[in-house]
């Protein structure tokens, strides 16, 4: 597409300097990655500001600079390298804007389910892909343990990646012949525009608790930024949300698209009921429309039942047959790094539960399933660089539905991982923890330490297979190490 064609995409204040009628060879905002007639947009990041790199940019041939700071360079530098200048008001919306002209406008092509909310995202991805595909529709996902065309999986590092590389996916699943692409719209992913401009046909907001604090500041702001994909939605578009969940009314108002509510509550347009679980699996009864399903899945826990339960709501809303839907949920495979078990007499569950409301619930969950037969185990830490507030509340769940708790680092990142330790011990009162910041140490002391038939939580990375102190990434696989220390 012709760069003169490409800027009628973007909402500009002035257009400055030589506007070549060019073919576009790509959208970047990493200045590394620029290509000779490419656009380089100038995003102001939190540790770097994109501005500094406009002059690399240019010596490297982009065909045009988009730009929020009018004042980052001179105009000389676009003059005399005969690049154009597009002055916005905001770039991370520019670079959406210009993103979705590059590749065609690809979101509305394609049947695009996004996800929100502060748990389930994953799991119900994994089950709305196993649904379409048992109904015979090619499938991409696009998610926080990776993305994938079809069967082919693709690496990630965001839960939602920047608007230039989402916009690029979707057209490449688009091109492999994907259907439908359900995807994780994560907090931060609003918040920064990376969504934005894309037109979803399905929306599902799945609950919210306190997590992310440290990038929203407060739990308004979280709770604003989830609302911004149902805010957006379309006459032509449908969402779900979790009425059992209290910021329900707030996520849901001023809308402008049909919304469908889900949960135990009597009314309800999909109404779960009669949930059981064991460490096999979950079933339940779903209500829709007068009619009863039964449902199974090998996924463990209600918050499963849940999840299951959008999945089939999204799946039905879009057409697909109930009684396929249902298939598709007992097809869906284990979840990388959700309540993920591992071990024979001993178990051992790998959980990516990381904030305060998810390590509760599925400590209760295993609770519920054990009851008294079995002594349950925690081996768990908090990120570095993230939310303080939740460490030592997390630590007084912990302790208080634990036999024992082990206390770890997860990612510490940049801090130094005893001081996040204390904070999560101070919130513990009782007497039954033991401090081990070696991750691998702490798993292996809660197996070795504890009774024939326990059951080891190990908490908070899940399908993660790195740690990274003081910012450097090493391999790291809860699975892993459980394995080698249950002598699998």
């Amino acid at each position: 597409m012709e760069l003169t064609e490409l800027i009628n995409s973007v909402h500009v204040i002035q257009v400055a300097g030589n506007v070549q009628r060019k073919d576009v060879t790509g959208i970047f905002y990493d200045s590394r990655k620029v290509t000779r007639g490419s656009v380089f947009v100038a995003v102001k990041g939190f540790n770097v500001d994109g501005h500094r790199f406009i002059n690399e940019a240019v010596n490297k041939g982009a065909l045009a600079v988009i730009l929020e700071d009018d004042d980052a360079v001179p105009d000389e530098l676009f003059l005399h390298t005969e690049t154009a200048k597009i002055l916005v008001k905001d770039s991370r919306t520019a670079l959406a804007e210009i993103s979705k002209g590059f590749y065609k406008n690809i979101s509305e092509k394609i049947k695009l389910i996004g996800i929100t909310g502060t748990k389930g995202k994953t799991t119900i991805s994994f089950i709305i892909k196993s649904i379409l595909e048992t109904a015979g529709n090619k499938t991409g996902l696009l998610g926080t343990i990776a993305n994938y065309i079809g069967d082919k999986k693709i690496e990630s590092s965001l839960t939602t990646p920047e608007s230039n590389d989402l916009n690029e996916l979707l057209f490449e699943m688009y091109n492999s012949g994907c259907n439908y692409v359900v995807m994780e719209v994560s907090s931060h992913s609003l918040a920064l525009k990376r969504v934005h401009g894309l037109s979803f046909s399905a929306a599902v907001f799945t609950n919210i608790s306190s997590d992310h604090l440290d990038f929203h500041n407060n739990f308004e702001n979280y709770l604003s930024a989830k609302k911004i994909l149902f805010d957006n939605l379309s006459l032509s578009a449908f969402g779900v949300y979790n009425v059992d969940d209290k910021s329900s009314p707030k996520i849901i108002e001023n809308r402008v698209a049909p919304l469908y509510s889900l949960g135990k509550m009597p009314g309800a347009d999909f109404i779960i009921k009669n949930i059981s679980y064991n460490l096999g699996g979950t079933s339940f009864t779903l209500e829709n429309q007068n009619r009863n399903y039964a449902v199974t899945t090998s996924l463990v826990g209600e918050f499963n039942a849940y999840n299951a339960s959008f999945a089939f709501a999204v799946a039905v809303l879009l057409g697909i047959d109930p009684d396929t839907a249902v298939e598709g949920i007992k097809n869906t495979p284990q979840v990388p790094g959700r309540f993920e078990m591992t071990g024979k007499d001993k178990k051992v569950i790998i959980d990516y539960s990381h904030n305060a409301d998810s390590l509760e619930k599925t400590l209760l969950a295993i609770k519920s399933i054990v009851k008294d037969m079995h002594p349950v185990y925690t081996v768990f830490g908090c990120g570095g660089n993230r939310d303080r507030t939740k460490r030592p509340v997390m630590g007084k769940i912990a302790s208080d539905l634990s036999k024992k708790v082990f206390i770890t680092s997860d990612n510490p990142r940049n801090e130094d991982p005893m001081g996040i330790i204390k904070e999560i011990e101070s919130g513990i009162t009782k007497k039954n923890y033991e401090i081990i910041e070696d991750r691998e140490e702490a798993i292996k002391l809660a197996i070795s330490k504890s009774e024939p038939d326990a059951v080891i939580l190990v908490a908070g990375k899940g399908h993660e297979t790195y740690q990274e102190i003081k910012g450097v990434r090493r391999h790291f696989s809860d699975r892993e190490v459980a394995d080698k220390y249950l002598n699998l």
